[in-house]
C-alpha cells in the first residue's frame, strides 16, 4: 500500500509539472464553436444522465461542435444521439497500439475553444488526465466533488466545487449541470433522449410480431436484472406480479437484459417457457423503440430505468438503496417505488396497486379525450 501510494504521488507531480494551467477567477468564455466533453466514467446509467449537459451546451451554444469522449464501457448509451455531433471511444487497452495513440492525440488536438469533465457520483481520474493533454483554450472540471478534493484539479483552468450535500435530493440530471451553470449554460429540460431511426423501429416490430398471443390488450417489458444485487427486485415477486396482471389481461410481454442476466433469464425461462420473448443483447436505440412500442415498462433501478425513461411509455422503477429523488426518470408517467434501502420490502401488491392506478388514470384520459 505505501509502495502504491508513493507511486501515485510521482505520477501526480509528474502530471502537474507538465499539465498544470493557471486557475482563471473571471467566467466568461465567450462563444465557443468547438467543445470537448470527456466521460470515461463506465456506468451507462451516468452517460445518460448526461444528456442534460449535452442538451443544456447545444441550447446555449446551437452552431457548436460538440464531440464526445466515451469509454468502451458507456459509448452505446448514446449512439445516435442528437446532441452530439462527432463519438469517440478512448479505450485504455488499446494503449500500446501506436496508430490508436495517433487517433488520440488528434482528437485532443483538434483547437478546442473549451473542454468540459462532468462529475456525478465519482471523479474519473482518465477523463481529468485526457483534459490536461487536449488543447482546449478554456477547460472546466471537477476541483472538489462532496467535499473531497480533486487531485487533478490543477489541469482545469475552473475547478468547480460540486457538492450533493447543497441540495441531497436534487436530481442527478441537474446536479450534472452545476459544473457549467457558472458560465450561464443550462436547460429547464432534464429529460434524458435516445435517438433511434427506422431500422430500429422495425426491429422492435419484428420482435412484437413474434410474441405470443396474436391478440392482446397490454403490451409491457420488464427488467428484472441489475449490475448492483442489492438493486434486484425477487425473482419470485416478478413471477407473481406478471401472474397477476395476466389474469386480468390479455398480456404480451418480454423481458430485456443482456449476458450479465443470464441467471435472472434462464429463471424467467423456467417460469414461462415461450409464452413470452426475450430481448437481449441489443443495441440502446433497438430497446428505447421497443420501450418506445409498448404500453408499460416496469423494471429495477439500472441502466435499462434510463433507457426506458427517454421513452413516453408509463414506467414504474423499483428501488432499494438509491435515492430515488437522485436517479429516478423524470417527466410525465414515470413513477417509482421505494420502501427502504431493502429493495424486497417493496410488495407485489405494491407495484400492482401503483400498476392498476396508472392504467386507469390513462384509460380515463383517453376516454375524456
Amino acid at each position: 500500500m505505501f509502495l502504491k501510494d508513493y507511486f501515485r504521488k510521482i505520477v501526480s507531480h509528474l502530471l502537474e509539472k507538465f499539465l498544470a494551467v493557471t486557475e482563471l477567477q473571471d467566467k466568461s468564455i465567450g462563444i465557443p464553436q468547438k467543445i470537448l466533453i470527456i466521460r470515461q466514467h463506465n456506468q451507462f446509467g451516468d452517460m445518460l444522465a448526461s444528456v442534460s449537459l449535452f442538451r443544456a451546451i447545444k441550447e446555449t451554444f446551437p452552431d457548436s461542435h460538440l464531440t464526445l469522449i466515451a469509454s468502451p464501457e458507456n459509448y452505446y448509451a448514446v449512439l445516435k444521439n442528437e446532441f452530439i455531433d462527432e463519438l469517440f471511444i478512448y479505450d485504455r487497452k488499446k494503449f500500446w497500439d501506436l496508430s490508436y495513440l495517433s487517433k488520440v492525440k488528434k482528437i485532443l488536438r483538434s483547437n478546442y475553444d473549451l473542454a468540459v469533465v462532468p462529475v456525478t457520483v465519482a471523479v474519473s481520474l482518465t477523463s481529468c488526465i485526457l483534459a490536461g493533454f487536449s488543447n482546449a483554450k478554456i477547460k472546466i472540471g471537477p476541483g472538489i466533488l462532496n467535499g473531497s478534493k480533486n487531485s487533478l484539479s490543477f489541469v482545469f483552468h475552473h475547478r468547480i466545487d460540486m457538492n450533493w450535500a447543497k441540495c441531497p435530493d436534487a436530481h442527478v440530471s441537474d446536479f450534472i449541470l452545476d459544473i457549467v451553470r457558472p458560465f450561464g449554460i443550462r436547460t429547464k429540460n432534464y429529460k434524458t433522449s435516445i435517438s433511434f431511426d427506422e431500422s430500429d423501429t422495425n426491429k422492435a416490430e419484428e420482435f412484437i410480431n413474434s410474441l405470443l398471443p396474436d391478440e392482446y390488450n397490454l403490451l409491457i417489458g420488464f427488467h428484472v436484472g441489475a449490475g448492483k444485487k442489492q438493486n434486484r427486485w425477487s425473482l419470485k415477486k416478478y413471477v407473481e406480479l406478471i401472474k397477476l396482471i395476466q389474469s386480468k389481461n390479455k398480456l404480451k410481454f418480454y423481458f430485456t437484459g443482456s449476458n450479465a442476466d443470464s441467471e435472472e433469464i434462464d429463471y424467467m425461462r423456467n417460469c414461462f417457457d415461450d409464452t413470452c420473448g426475450y430481448f437481449l443483447n441489443r443495441t440502446i436505440p433497438q430497446l428505447a423503440a421497443l420501450i418506445t412500442k409498448s404500453d408499460f415498462f416496469i423494471t429495477n433501478d439500472t441502466g435499462v430505468m434510463h433507457v426506458a425513461g427517454a421513452t413516453k411509455t408509463p414506467q414504474i422503477s423499483i428501488f432499494g438503496p438509491t435515492n430515488p429523488f437522485n436517479w429516478a426518470p423524470v417527466g410525465e408517467k414515470k413513477y417509482f417505488i421505494r420502501k427502504s434501502e431493502l429493495i424486497d420490502d417493496v410488495s407485489v401488491n405494491d407495484v400492482y396497486n401503483l400498476f392498476e392506478l396508472i392504467l386507469s388514470k390513462q384509460n380515463n384520459a383517453e376516454t375524456k379525450y
